[in-house]
């Protein structure tokens, strides 16, 4: 068994340290930082996304593979920057104004950390003001709005009036999701995707970028 497959597999696991002592290892055996991530790290997070979209694993699995892919990415940073390897696009995320869920949050941006996408994590509480900043101060290319309560998923509306007030909703994509969210609310305020979970999020996200 290479020892990409055992990083990928141990990963799934949620193997953290495991993981970690594997990608040191790949490392002084010459495997290049990239191929480390793509087939070791993010082909196991994929796995995970996949298995979690099918309803064979649940939150807690998606949470300790998130971290164990974090411990081994934290090892491939400095060298995926010396090889110069780029994130495929940037993202920027957060709970929306009024609204203190952030589990969907979170597990949306690892999945999509886990497609190889930089993301800048806003948190919660989130004004349409501050998501605009980050597409104009941060260069993101994709707005993710989360709701998870029928009282705050109008802010999203506002977010959509915010970018076309600051003249950017032309080069920015904006994706909504949570609980309260559907397709035909996505439609009526104007915002380009909405997805029902979080893999279904980051595949989404990828697409748009690729676009």
């Amino acid at each position: 068994m290479s020892i990409l497959n055992e990083i990928s597999e141990n990963l799934q696991r949620g193997k953290a340290k495991i993981v970690k002592t594997l990608v040191q290892q790949a490392i002084e055996e010459g495997v290049p930082a990239k191929q480390i991530l793509e087939e070791g790290l993010l082909s196991g997070m994929n796995i995970v996304g996949e298995k979690f979209k099918a309803n064979e694993v649940f939150v807690p699995e998606v949470l300790v593979a998130a971290r164990a892919m974090n411990m081994g990415t934290a090892v491939l940073k400095p060298l995926l920057a010396e090889d110069g390897v780029e994130a495929s696009g940037k993202v920027c995320i957060g709970t929306v104004k009024g609204d203190l869920h952030d589990i969907g949050k979170n597990l949306v941006k690892m999945m999509m950390e886990g497609k190889g996408l930089e993301v800048v994590d806003l948190g919660v509480d989130v004004s349409p003001e501050q998501f605009v900043d980050a597409v104009q101060n941060q260069g993101c290319q994709i707005i993710c709005c989360s709701a998870l309560l029928t009282t705050t998923m109008g802010i999203m509306a506002d977010v959509v009036k915010a970018a076309e007030a600051a003249g950017i909703r032309d080069s920015v994509k904006i994706m909504v999701g949570g609980a309260p969210v559907t397709e035909a609310f996505c439609q009526q305020i104007g915002a380009d995707k909405y997805t029902p979970d979080a893999a279904t999020a980051a595949d989404v996200a990828v697409q748009l970028l690729a676009g």
